[in-house]
């Protein structure tokens, strides 16, 4: 490949933003960031045109958009979904499934590894999150109940031993056997999550101790203060903002949190220990219509309208329909939030929760070239994936 060189922008970087900088890249990856520019004759030039050259943003949970969902089961719908999003700023996502039969859940697994070897032009896959099937049924929201149930070693002793893409799974902690599947994931190396869940506060305590160190969409199915026979208890909430070692995601799409949400949890939590997230389902980039959340075979039918996918009776959301660079445009004109830390929540901060922060999330020499540039509004002009640039405005 040859070597690329970007000019005439302000590079958002860790800590500071360079006005006026360079940055070079060769085979894919950042060879030199300077606030000069500098001398290339042979480089391919892109003229950022003064606009913000920026970290790609990393989804690392997100179940689909442009019509499809991961667990359509199809390569097809794999790559469409990374192609859709990549338009939008995100150079790297976590797919994620819902609760499903094992069986599904497996053939899930099986598409990504093929879909991951064909995907060239959209956001790169960073390893299957599965969301569920261990959740709270009261907590279940827009997952199918029918598919709930408690953690069984055997099953998922099973799954992990036929995959090496698991890299997060999200699950209730205060289920039977919740607590040993925490350790067991966490040995393998698969990041273990709090999510629909019933937890208080003790509950979540232990789970933090026994590997569960990240809240799966803050606030989304999950408890904040409860009663139970008259006494106030605190929930994963709480537990989220008084555990100093536990990370949060939050979808930012500004309905499922409201802007005092997302100032709390910018407050408490900082940008270093919060991702954003789109938690998008196959509405997202198409326009507003009856949808299915899930597989077209067995999914649930949703609605979607007021920017977000709902249940039918309108009892519940169902998965987000928002891009990547909503969010960041949301923390900022909504919660206050600076840019350089908005941009960190959606980069590196997801890549630091998925261990891959020494590849990607940053604007730095040996770094992956995932870059996107956009205007002050957070309006995409460019997606540059491993030095490709696989969108333009």
């Amino acid at each position: 490949m040859a070597q690329i060189k970007i000019c005439n922008g302000d590079i958002i970087t860790p800590g500071k933003i360079i006005k006026g900088g360079t940055v070079l890249i060769s085979d894919g990856i950042i060879t030199g960031v300077s606030e000069h520019d500098i001398d290339v004759p042979e480089a391919v030039l892109i003229d950022a045109g003064g606009k913000y050259i920026s970290p790609g943003f990393i989804d690392i949970h997100i179940h689909g958009g442009g019509g499809h969902d991961f667990m359509d089961n199809t390569v097809d719908a794999f790559l469409g979904i990374a192609d859709l999003h990549a338009k939008y700023g995100t150079t790297a996502m976590s797919p994620t499934t819902l609760t499903s039969s094992k069986e599904d859940l497996l053939e899930t697994l099986r598409i990504y590894e093929i879909a991951e070897k064909l995907n060239t032009k959209g956001a790169r896959f960073i390893g299957m999150h599965l969301e569920g099937p261990y959740f709270a049924v009261n907590q279940c929201g827009a997952q199918d109940p029918k598919y709930i149930r408690d953690p069984d070693p055997e099953e998922y002793k099973e799954i992990i031993a036929g995959s090496t893409i698991i890299k997060r799974w999200s699950a209730a902690p205060e289920l039977k056997g919740a607590i040993e599947f925490g350790k067991y994931i966490t040995s393998k190396g698969i990041l273990a999550a709090i999510a629909h869940t019933d937890a208080i506060y003790e509950e979540a305590l232990e789970a933090f101790e026994n590997g569960y160190t990240l809240a799966t969409h803050l606030y989304s199915g999950m408890l904040g203060v409860t009663r139970r026979n008259a006494y106030r208890y605190a929930g994963v909430v709480e537990a989220a903002f008084l555990i100093d070692g536990m990370d949060v995601e939050i979808i930012a799409d500004g309905i499922h949190l409201p802007p005092p949400l997302l100032k709390l949890v910018y407050k408490i939590k900082g940008a270093k220990k919060t991702a954003l997230i789109t938690d998008a389902m196959r509405a997202a980039g198409m326009p507003p219509v009856e949808s299915i959340l899930g597989s077209l075979k067995s999914g649930l039918k949703v609605i979607v309208e007021d920017g977000v996918a709902k249940l039918p009776d309108r009892s519940a959301f169902a998965g987000s329909i928002a891009t990547a660079d909503q969010l960041v445009r949301n923390m900022i004109k909504l919660a206050d939030v600076p840019l350089l830390d908005a941009v960190e929540m959606a980069a590196l901060s997801p890549a630091t929760i998925m261990k891959i922060e020494d590849k990607k999330g940053s604007i730095a020499r040996g770094m992956d070239a995932d870059i996107v540039i956009f205007d002050a509004d957070i309006n995409i002009e460019k997606t540059i994936i491993k030095g490709k640039v696989v969108y333009e405005r």
